[in-house]
């Protein structure tokens, strides 16, 4: 089943596209928090986005920005602003279609359908774990917070990995050493420890200060 979210504040309009998408066996999200798209993004993981260009907080390019810096997920903007400035700004900025209001429904889920089936016949999507806007994609393991990447060592991605895999719940050392020792990186107590430190510091000079938390004579949580 193919997931929509659907980024749009004229809540009328939302509800009609969620009606008709589900009639088409799609699975749809309307945002309701403006400032979190990001997050209900990497929660989500839609397979595309309607974008509209006026919103509160943040308009459609910059959300249309932040989700190209983590990933190629296919995005058409809807919006009454259809004037060729906008169009062309939209298909700048990542956008993959333009779909001007008011539109017919029929014409609107058509070129979804196309989208989609051009864009997943030969392809999936990468998945993401999203923590605090903290953003790790697992297809290339890259992670961003706040649209700047924050670079990570093999060692590094494999912890944090493990980490986000079980927010709010502890990760003992030993689960960890087990988890890179799987993957052929053989690690002691103390280059486990040299790993989390190294990481801590690239995530606090980003930002995300306390993202991991230790539990003394346990492990590692990220809450």
């Amino acid at each position: 089943m193919y997931k929509l979210l659907i980024v749009e504040d004229d809540a009328g309009i939302a509800a009609a596209i969620k009606a008709q998408a589900e009639a088409w066996a799609m699975s749809c999200r309307v945002i309701e928090d403006f400032r979190g798209v990001m997050r209900e993004f990497a929660e989500f993981q839609p397979h595309l986005v309607l974008m509209d260009i006026s919103l509160p907080f943040f308009n459609g390019y910059h959300w249309c920005a932040e989700i190209r810096r983590v990933s190629k997920t296919p995005i058409i903007f809807i919006s009454s602003a259809s004037d060729n400035m906008n169009i062309v700004m939209a298909m700048n900025m990542g956008g993959d279609d333009f779909i001007a209001k008011p539109f017919d429904m029929a014409v609107l889920m058509a070129k979804v359908q196309a989208l989609l089936r051009r864009s997943y016949d030969f392809a999936a999507s990468a998945p993401l774990i999203e923590h605090k806007g903290a953003i790790l994609n697992l297809g290339d393991g890259t992670l961003t917070y706040q649209g700047a990447a924050i670079p990570l060592s093999k060692n590094e991605y494999r912890i944090l990995l493990s980490l986000m895999e079980n927010k709010g719940r502890v990760v003992s050392r030993e689960k960890l050493m087990e988890r890179l020792w799987e993957t052929d990186s053989f690690i002691d107590e103390n280059t486990l420890t040299v790993n989390v430190g190294r990481l801590r510091r690239k995530l606090e000079a980003a930002g995300l200060k306390d993202f991991i938390a230790t539990k003394i004579g346990v492990g590692y949580i990220v809450g």
